[in-house]
């Protein structure tokens, strides 16, 4: 893809790894939505799903494949010919297509979850490598647990795999194990040791088990890995993947160390962010470098008088190099259409006539009952405005009953297709009121799994950002998402958002099933 040494491959996997978070499933359109804005940031490849997973997941792949007008979209397979197939049939109308199949190759892995001996792991490397290749030119090949591999074998397996067509060879610390000594070690051997390793580009996975996959990852680059795979907010299984952001900035502050470039656009890193924090309702830490929301701010009187006599003192990158405004305009009541549409600009926010006026009309009404507002008061409003736009049902009002004599009580109205339906119900509290309200008007057997509040800003009169997570009775789990200044109009708000989510991922797998079944 590149014959710069030191260009470094953007492998963003927030679609398939990130989305394997328990609790982080994204529906259809959000999977579209990332896809391309990571495509406009100049991610190298967009691994968009395991097609093999399910028919959405299939389906996803396929649409994000007909659609991204740069990156490398790639779908991954395990190694049976099935899975392969399954993979070059979703990725097969992409401009560059990769199949990225893998393997387990460590002992504790070959005996307990293959059950095979290492001699038929590496028969099935050299089988599932000519399969893909049969396919398609790019082929990607992992090795499972590549950091708890005896050295000799994954030699053996990397060697076989790039004779039978692998382009690329990931070698995984997927359990995140490893130490950076310890990873940038594995590369250089193997890159020395293999003698055809000169035909593939090497690629660093990392899991932040111990908090050291961004180390072990820009390790891994010190050992002669051109390739990173990573996701937004560092999202993905257990403790998640090393964070896209915080590699690309890495190397980008510390090129005198870290002499690679990437082709990623960096003022867009913040709305990536936000992006992937809103489609699954996962908040992003307050203090997570480069995109979290304390990461350039200073409250230390000592920092504040360092700041304001030069920003080195304290910061060492700018925050416009990362899409965040170095000031934040104060927003109120008085403040007119044009400073709003100027504002939600200098955030990032490109919206349609309707979708400005639906913006403006809730900023107003916000700015009434908040004096002041900030920029995340006005990223959650728009967000939420974006997010729900198209939902069925919508929360018109709500008054609670509280205090400490019980029972409490809400009464709740809800906009369903344009018809309106109260209940009145009862509850251990405002927040149970409210739910078992909306559940009266509309019944259902969803659990709820998670009930999370937290401030938007700082203050008594701050927004309130509510997420929930519901689990169907067949496991599904959707989250839900809304900011008020009211915290219970905002559970009830997160608590629809969830279920108009579970709706719309139950249409859309009957409508799979339909195609499938019409077929």
């Amino acid at each position: 893809m590149s014959t710069d040494k030191n260009r470094v491959l953007i492998f963003d996997t927030t679609l398939r790894d990130g989305e394997q978070c328990p609790g982080a499933t994204m529906t259809f359109e959000e999977k579209l939505a990332i896809a391309d804005f990571l495509d406009e940031m100049g991610v190298d490849i967009i691994e968009a799903g395991f097609p093999i997973a399910s028919d959405g997941d299939f389906e996803a792949v396929s649409a994000i494949a007909k659609r991204v007008k740069n990156a490398v979209v790639a779908g991954l397979s395990r190694a049976a010919f099935k899975d392969i197939d399954r993979a070059a049939e979703a990725v097969k109308h992409a401009r560059r297509p990769r199949i990225h199949t893998f393997i387990s190759t460590s002992p504790v892995h070959m005996k307990y979850k293959l059950q095979k001996e290492p001699d038929a792991v590496l028969q099935l490397v050299i089988d599932q490598c000519t399969r893909a290749r049969n396919h398609v030119e790019d082929v990607e090949w992992s090795a499972e647990d590549a950091t708890r591999t005896e050295h000799d074998f994954l030699c053996r397996c990397i060697e076989a795999a790039i004779k039978a067509g692998a382009t690329t060879i990931n070698l995984p610390d997927t359990v995140g194990y490893a130490t950076p000594d310890e990873y940038r070690a594995m590369f250089e051997m193997v890159i020395n040791r293999v003698p055809n390793a000169d035909k593939a580009i090497f690629s660093v996975h990392c899991h932040d088990d111990l908090g050291l996959a961004v180390a072990n990852t820009v390790a891994g680059l010190m050992g002669g890995a051109r390739q990173v795979e990573c996701t937004v907010n560092g999202i993905g299984e257990r403790a998640g993947n090393a964070a896209l952001e915080e590699i690309v900035m890495a190397i980008k502050t510390r090129n005198d160390v870290f002499p690679f470039h990437t082709g990623i656009e960096t003022t867009l890193l913040n709305r990536a962010s936000k992006l992937v924090s809103a489609a699954t309702s996962f908040p992003v830490q307050y203090n997570k470098a480069i995109v979290g929301r304390n990461a350039f701010a200073h409250e230390s009187g000592i920092h504040q008088d360092g700041m304001l006599k030069n920003n080195q003192t304290y910061e060492i990158m700018l925050p416009e190099t990362v899409g965040v405004s170095k000031t934040s305009l104060v927003m109120g009541k008085h403040s007119g259409r044009n400073a709003f549409r100027d504002k939600l600009k200098q955030l990032g926010y490109e919206l349609a006539d309707n979708q400005l006026e639906d913006a403006f009309v809730r900023f107003k009404a916000l700015a009434d009952r908040k004096k002041h507002i900030y920029d995340e008061d006005i990223e959650a409003l728009v967000d939420e405005n974006i997010a729900t736009a198209q939902d069925r049902v919508k929360v018109l009002n709500l008054l609670v009953v509280a205090g400490t004599n019980g029972p409490q009580s809400a009464v709740l109205t809800l906009d369903i297709d344009g018809q309106h339906h109260t209940r009145q119900s009862t509850g251990n509290g405002p927040v149970d009121a409210t739910f078992n309200a909306i559940h009266q008007i509309i019944p259902h057997q969803a659990k709820l799994e998670l009930y999370q509040v937290h401030a938007v800003t700082e203050g008594t009169d701050a927004q309130a950002e509510v997420s929930v997570r519901l689990a169907d009775e067949d496991g599904r789990l959707v989250n839900g998402r809304a900011a008020d200044p009211d915290t219970l109009v905002a559970s009830a708000k997160a608590y629809i958002a969830a279920l108009n989510k579970l709706t719309k991922q139950r249409a859309g797998d009957a409508r799979v099933h339909a195609q499938h079944g019409a077929a």
